[in-house]
């Protein structure tokens, strides 16, 4: 199995104190150049600049989303031009609001634009949409945080650096068990939603195995979600001792209003749409307050790379970077360390890119800001250990 992780390594650690000093620029297009990096042979490769291609919600409701995406994408392609001193990566960005029309027209866009290969969408309703468009197209497609499981299923060129959501969902019942957090377990999660009743369907299964109890199960909707206090109400009364949140942190916030208010006070766990909880104008984010979550990343952690990454983001856009933010960047990294091996290069078609990418990312070990030894299977499904963390005065920290 090859190993590819010097590419992203050395330019991390070449860029640590340009970067940190970088401004974002406004313009979400790089400019067009030639190409220059180091092969592992360490011969110089000019080309033909790759067009790498983004797609998140920069708008609307899922912003923090999408704009996390978007500036770790465009922070990882300037770290690496200026790595090689030219041009790798042309990169365009287009916002498509969380919907999924939206989203395939933007991803029309970048198809007349030239793009070669797509890291994105963000979510996982949009991603579906483009994923379909792709597959016929035959485009590489890397989301750094779509998680449902049909996302892969779409076809063989699509691939996800988050987990899906039945990994979540089991990794999530395992850690609470293993850990002994509680035996009495409240869910409130949305039917209406893929990602939460996927999430949950696997958490519910795994819950019996592991000896949890699910003493009350409350679904909501897309369309019945203003008041959410009923479903708290039945996971006080049934006596949940822990409230798994398999949902995203908007309606999070209304159920810890809600618990608040009735002085329901259980351990309240999320996954990673739990990311963002914290930057909800008007939130008393003092409720969030022991709030834990699964993420494969933690922007306190110790490492080198984390706290370059953390630095060089918040130097460039002021803002702690989210998980998303970690994930979108290891997918940049991800697709350069290809090109660095010779997998790749700006003069391939779409579809041959496309082809060499399978190959590189079903043969290849990552090491990344979300995980090391990351390995993709013949599904585009991403094997990676995650991370408990838990909010503490404030901000995550990782959970003991």
């Amino acid at each position: 199995m090859k190993k590819f992780v010097s590419a992203a390594l050395a330019a991390s650690m070449v860029l640590s104190l340009a970067a940190c000093g970088a401004t974002a620029t406004a313009s979400s297009t790089t400019s067009e150049a030639a190409s220059t990096a180091t092969t592992e042979g360490g011969d110089a490769a000019v080309g033909t600049p790759i067009k790498l291609g983004g797609i998140g919600p920069t708008t609307g409701g899922a912003a923090v989303y999408g704009n996390a995406v978007k500036n770790a994408e465009e922070l990882a392609v300037k770290e690496i031009n200026e790595s090689a001193g030219e041009t790798v990566f042309e990169w365009q960005f287009q916002d498509d609001e969380h919907d999924a029309e939206k989203s395939v027209n933007a991803y029309n866009t970048l198809k007349d634009w030239g793009v070669q290969a797509l890291v994105g969408p963000t979510t996982t309703t949009p991603t579906l949409a483009v994923a379909a468009e792709a597959a016929n197209d035959n485009l590489f497609v890397l989301t750094p945080s779509a998680s449902a499981q049909a996302v892969i299923e779409t076809g063989d060129n699509v691939f996800q650096i988050c987990f899906t959501d039945p990994n979540q969902g089991v990794a999530s019942a395992d850690y609470i068990a293993d850990n002994g957090l509680a035996t009495k377990i409240g869910v409130i999660y949305d039917s209406s939603d893929a990602y939460s009743s996927g999430i949950y369907d696997k958490f519910k299964a795994e819950a019996d195995v592991k000896g949890l109890e699910i003493v009350a199960a409350e679904a909501f909707t897309a369309d019945n979600k203003s008041d959410l206090s009923t479903q708290v109400g039945k996971c006080q009364a049934a006596g949940a001792e822990l409230v798994f949140l398999p949902i995203y942190y908007q309606e999070a916030s209304q159920i810890l209003i809600a618990a608040n208010k009735t002085g329901y006070a259980p351990v309240f766990f999320g996954c990673d749409g739990m990311d963002g909880i914290l930057s909800i104008e008007g939130f008393d984010t003092s409720l969030a307050e022991g709030l834990m979550l699964l993420t494969p990343f933690s922007a306190d952690a110790s490492d080198e790379k984390t706290q370059h990454f953390v630095e060089a983001y918040k130097a460039a856009y002021g803002d702690t970077p989210n998980q998303f933010a970690a994930d979108a960047y290891d997918c940049v990294y991800a697709i350069y360390d290809a090109y660095v091996a010779g997998v790749i290069n700006g003069d391939m078609t779409a579809s041959e890119m496309c082809d060499a990418l399978k190959g590189a990312f079903t043969s290849m070990t990552f090491d990344g800001l979300t995980g090391t030894g990351m390995t993709w299977d013949e599904t585009g499904a991403v094997s990676k250990a995650p991370k408990a963390v838990v909010i503490k005065d404030g901000v995550y920290v990782l959970a003991e």
